[in-house]
């Protein structure tokens, strides 16, 4: 019998707001690019929302994570959430993903928490430092709270890796490479972003 989900208890706050204006000038500035820019990386990496529609932060588990945190442990008796090796066929998606780390929370919660992917962003929470965190816990109570830290969040990491500087000289090859892999070519990445650029260039 599972214990009581342990994951809500961060808390579960209801996100404050979505993201305005001030959020995009907020991160433009950090980074020290325009903001076209971080729109346009928003738009072509976001998964839209952050939240899903009762509140809960967008995440998705990833089982081999989980296993390589815990050493494989759990890969008999729990192979829905515990994998050696990356699985498709594990993904639930939506608020399923909640039940997938709800179980996994209930084995280890600190490797269940550094297992998912968070937000707007869909940061890793074992990326957490990356992202500006000195632990997973608080991380993960901040991709509660709302999309403006969830923003946040995800163009911290993109500083920690040094990714900035192609927001910057606005080389959006260069950005899809290292964010997305060699395979942004056949997806089209940097043609997306720079479409979106241009977008939000001329709707400032």
């Amino acid at each position: 019998m599972l214990l009581e989900p342990a994951i809500p208890r961060i808390p579960v706050v209801r996100p404050t707001r979505s993201l305005n204006s001030q959020d995009f000038r907020d991160v433009a500035r950090s980074i020290g690019c325009e903001v076209a820019a971080v729109r346009a990386v928003v738009d072509v990496e976001a998964a839209g929302s952050g939240f899903l529609r009762d509140g809960r932060p967008k995440i998705l588990f990833e089982a081999h994570w989980f296993s390589d945190f815990t050493n494989g442990r759990f890969d008999y008796s729990d192979d829905n959430i515990s994998s050696p090796v990356w699985n498709r066929s594990l993904y639930i998606g939506g608020a399923g993903e909640w039940d997938r780390i709800y179980r996994a929370a209930n084995l280890n919660r600190e490797a269940a928490l550094k297992s998912a992917s968070w937000g707007l962003g869909q940061v890793m929470g074992f990326n957490h430092a990356q992202a500006g965190y000195r632990d997973v816990e608080s991380f993960v109570r901040d991709m509660h709270e709302s999309e403006g830290k969830q923003l946040a969040a995800m163009f911290n990491f993109i500083k920690s890796n040094r990714l900035d500087r192609f927001l910057i000289s606005r080389d959006w090859a260069g950005f899809a490479l290292r964010y997305n892999g060699e395979s942004y070519r056949v997806n089209r990445y940097d043609e997306k972003l720079a479409d979106a650029y241009n977008y939000w260039l001329k709707a400032a």
